[in-house]
């Protein structure tokens, strides 16, 4: 069993340049250096929250499996005092899709036979 290399923030604060990139990202340390010109929202964002807590900015984009899945392969250890925790995965769009819809599909029904209803029994 391998143990896991643990990061105080001092360390991750030294990796801020386009060639050396660490993040922490809900108690974890990522090295994103080999990824950052591959990122499709640009080297920005990510230089943005160079050795800093970069969760709320990855959560709140919503990243798919796959983001996820490089992520993980960028793990180099844990924050120091941090409980890491895995990240959110985004919602398939399908799911949100229906859950969004079921309500609005019902309310339209609802409205078309009150409609109906309505104009039949006044003219």
């Amino acid at each position: 069993m391998s143990t896991v290399k643990v990061y105080d923030y001092e360390e991750i604060a030294k990796h801020t340049t386009h060639d050396d990139v660490w993040v922490v990202i809900n108690g974890k340390v990522y090295n994103v250096s080999s990824y950052i010109d591959e990122h499709p929202g640009g080297e920005e964002v990510i230089l943005d929250c160079a050795g800093t807590d970069a969760t709320e900015a990855f959560e709140d984009i919503g990243h798919s499996d796959e983001a996820h899945e490089i992520l993980e392969k960028l793990f180099i250890g844990n924050l120091k005092g941090a409980k890491p925790v895995e990240t959110k995965r985004a919602q398939s769009y399908s799911t949100q899709e229906s859950s969004v819809n079921f309500p609005l599909i019902a309310v339209v029904v609802f409205l078309i036979a009150f409609g109906a209803y309505y104009y039949k029994t006044n003219f």
